[in-house]
């Protein structure tokens, strides 16, 4: 991930916890602000995607398929 999009991504989780703090001083019920959070994280997700953790992952998952089957 480049600097400039792991700039928008550390920007976007900022705003995340502004909005859920601001959320939970209103008095908003917690899940109320735990399901905003997750549905905020996912959508960051997709909007900037980490194809470097993505490669990780399925590179553990296949070598914990690999190593299951033997």
């Amino acid at each position: 991930m480049d600097a400039g999009m792991l700039q928008q991504r550390v920007e976007g989780l900022e705003a995340i916890k502004k909005k859920a703090l601001e959320m939970a001083t209103k008095g908003n019920d917690s899940l109320e602000v735990r399901d905003f959070v997750s549905e905020a994280k996912k959508a960051l997700a997709y909007e900037l995607p980490d194809e470097e953790a993505f490669r990780k992952a399925v590179n553990a998952t296949r070598a914990y398929i690999k190593k299951k089957e033997k």
